[in-house]
């Protein structure tokens, strides 16, 4: 990392806040000292999943998701330049008004906080591109076969704004962050042969 890089210059992926509020180190690894990762049983199982989910959810109705009619999309690449952010999101519906984002998920019950961010992340670049109101966004948990529903209010917004921010401040910074507080997180992560104050 450069020293004249500013905090405007670094372009983030909706992925970043997901990781960074589960573990901040997943993020420092990836932006300021690169190392191969290893893919986790985890990461490979939800990838094969989820290509049954979209061929399954091409013929389906939208009611789990509390909707009348709408078109899909999937795995759709989006960028937003004015917020420095860019991300494929699982799935969209739009209808006329509105476009909702899809999240699916290899885990079992419901979602954490940090999914949620990842929802607003893709709300954020949604309404910047598209300029329609994305008020609701739904993770689909894969084992479960159910929807869970978030309202993308603003708050949960401009706390994903806030955490875009304080991530460029440790890339730039290149700051080492603090394991999470629980060490759970950390045996089935692509990163732990290099925390060796933890292991």
């Amino acid at each position: 990392m450069t020293e004249s890089l500013s905090q405007r210059d670094i372009v983030l992926r909706v992925s970043d806040l997901r990781q960074y509020q589960y573990c901040p180190r997943v993020v420092f690894y990836q932006y300021v000292l690169p190392v191969e990762s290893r893919p986790t049983y985890k990461m490979e199982k939800g990838k094969a999943t989820q290509q049954i989910i979209e061929r399954l959810e091409a013929r389906r109705k939208l009611k789990k998701y509390g909707l009348q009619k709408g078109t899909r999309r999937f795995n759709t690449w989006m960028t937003s330049e004015n917020l420095g952010l860019s991300g494929k999101v699982d799935m969209l519906i739009e209808t006329q008004d509105r476009v909702y984002p899809v999240d699916f998920k290899f885990t079992r019950g419901r979602p954490y906080k940090n999914h949620v961010y990842q929802l607003a992340g893709y709300s954020l670049i949604l309404e910047d591109i598209q300029s329609k109101p994305v008020t609701q966004g739904f993770v689909y948990l894969i084992l479960q076969e159910d929807v869970v529903v978030f309202d993308m209010k603003e708050k949960i917004k401009e706390e994903c704004r806030a955490l875009l921010e304080e991530i460029r401040g440790m890339i730039q910074e290149e700051r080492f962050p603090e394991p999470p507080s629980s060490r759970a997180k950390c045996t089935d992560c692509e990163y732990q042969n290099y925390c060796r104050d933890v292991w």
